[in-house]
């Protein structure tokens, strides 16, 4: 009985995440276990959202770093935003947190994430626009996708969000100005980027 169990879930899982089952970490797994209908839910509105974020992609409105720019902002905002207007806010924190920490084992394995390894600040960016899209979905749970990928743009302009800084040849930066040259820190978990609020 509970071998059919077992696999009974692996196959609900792997009809659940937008990527293989065996891709997740074990975090995002555990959590999947634990709230099989939110992680429905999840599959369900992720696809919903993606077209929108795709959108503003196109426009270059607010920039064309899908890591560690505004754009990387907006997308953890808006589809947390998304989610939190259909499940709890504390069931999608829990997500949040299980992928940040799957991160630092893709790190640990040499697995990019949206084009480069994982790094310590790069969890903590993540983390805080998490939280901005909490606060947004949970204040506009009646909001249409189109809305709410609006009220999100318009949080990051306002500086509600945070993003890397960067030089005008897109290199990172440190707090002090100093380029940050990736290649230096292959196998180093903290890399010294700046956060800055993104209407600066």
């Amino acid at each position: 009985m509970c071998k059919v169990f077992i696999i009974s879930f692996i196959f609900l899982m792997n009809g659940i995440f937008a990527q293989k089952f065996s891709d997740r970490s074990s975090y995002e797994k555990h959590w999947g276990f634990f709230h099989p209908f939110a992680a429905l839910k999840v599959k369900k509105i992720y696809k919903q959202c993606l077209p929108y974020y795709n959108e503003l992609k196109k426009t270059n409105a607010l920039d064309v770093f899908e890591n560690g720019g505004k754009l990387d902002a907006f997308r953890h905002a808006f589809f947390m935003a998304a989610f939190t207007q259909k499940i709890k806010v504390k069931k999608i924190r829990k997500l949040g947190i299980a992928h940040e920490k799957g991160n630092y084992k893709h790190f640990l394995n040499g697995i990019n994430e949206q084009g480069e390894l994982p790094d310590s600040l790069s969890s903590v960016m993540d983390l805080q626009n998490n939280e901005l899209g909490l606060q947004v979905g949970s204040e506009n749970k009646k909001k249409d996708l189109r809305d709410l990928r609006d009220l999100v743009t318009e949080e990051i302009k306002k500086g509600s969000a945070v993003y890397f800084k960067r030089n005008l040849n897109a290199k990172y930066q440190t707090c002090s100005g100093e380029i940050i040259e990736l290649e230096n820190y292959r196998s180093k978990w903290f890399i010294p980027k700046c956060l800055m609020k993104t209407n600066e």
